[in-house]
């Protein structure tokens, strides 16, 4: 992480390994930052969630995904920004799932855990955030 941007940054190959990859990333950039590790459990779970949903969602061959950390200012209102870019084109959308259903589960969770969360587009597909309080 750069002290400077408190911002954390790495690109990750668009294959479902590499979603437990930047888990284990993210959590160690954040402990070398001093986040506690209850918040880093979270932030990770966010990220986890938003990567599994770039690579099986958001998926355009050749490009790789983006998980960025911002770890915002100071003072009582800090908040860590997480923000997962791909290259596709298809935008989340919450959907409760069924009771049976083995997915759809992924934003109920971050809705739970951030404080936010969105989407914005990019000149080549898009990024989804969420906020997590520190």
């Amino acid at each position: 992480m750069n002290a400077e941007s408190h911002l954390w940054c790495a690109r990750f190959t668009s294959v479902p390994q590499a979603v437990g990859r930047a888990r284990r990333a993210v959590r160690a950039a954040l402990l070398a930052h001093g986040i506690a590790s209850d918040t880093a459990d979270t932030v990770v779970l966010v990220v986890s969630e938003l990567a599994a949903n770039a690579v099986r969602h958001g998926r355009v061959p050749g490009r790789l995904f983006e998980v960025r950390i911002d770890l915002g200012g100071e003072g009582e209102d800090k908040e860590i920004t997480v923000e997962v870019s791909d290259a596709g084109d298809a935008r989340p959308a919450l959907r409760g799932p069924t009771e049976d259903a083995e997915s759809s589960r992924g934003l109920v969770l971050v809705t739970a855990l951030a404080t936010a969360w969105g989407v914005r587009d990019r000149q080549i597909g898009k990024t989804v955030w969420a906020r997590v309080s520190r």
